[in-house]
């Protein structure tokens, strides 16, 4: 019997750790995104910063890290990665040359348009039976959770991510 099935017979969804909750959902957007692109010769990483790209052509790095909520050093060799396959370039910022901006080559164009409609409807799975207010607390309570572990973190703080300042 696997965890999810055992999980749901034996303990109640309030009695559920969130840390648990939480856990299973990555895990199975995960498995979702990865059996989805994987024809594509990517990871589930790799979809994420694409499409963000993609949703976000031009934005800084730093910005990136943000809508992907990925780490910095995570989210550099993921950009190496898609570079070196051509799908992405890093520019300087003409208004400032210390900071890079993301962007699409051509062919990494033509793959995020073909990426950003399983975003979507992945996306839309996950908040399939949610109204508008149940996603909105939602989001809002995940922010504060994100934001409880990492004031929690023994390693300190990481860089901070849109909305998990107003947790």
């Amino acid at each position: 019997m696997d965890t999810i099935k055992y999980m749901s017979k034996h303990i109640s969804a309030q009695q559920e750790p969130i840390g648990i909750l939480v856990g299973a959902v990555r895990r199975r957007i995960k498995q979702i995104v990865a059996a989805r692109v994987s024809r594509y010769g990517l990871t589930p990483q790799q979809f994420l910063v694409l499409v963000a790209a993609y949703e976000h052509e031009g934005c800084a790095l730093g910005e990136i890290t943000g809508h992907v909520r990925m780490d910095q050093p995570t989210a550099s060799r993921v950009i190496a990665a898609l570079a070196r396959r051509k799908r992405v370039r890093v520019e300087a910022d003409p208004g400032d040359r210390r900071r890079g901006r993301l962007f699409l080559t051509a062919g990494g164009k033509a793959l995020a348009r073909k990426l950003h409609p399983i975003a979507l409807e992945i996306r839309s799975a996950a908040e399939t039976g949610l109204d508008a207010s149940e996603r909105d607390a939602l989001r809002t309570l995940l922010a504060k959770v994100i934001a409880n572990i990492e004031r929690y973190d023994p390693k300190g703080p990481r860089e901070s991510h849109p909305g998990a300042e107003s947790a």
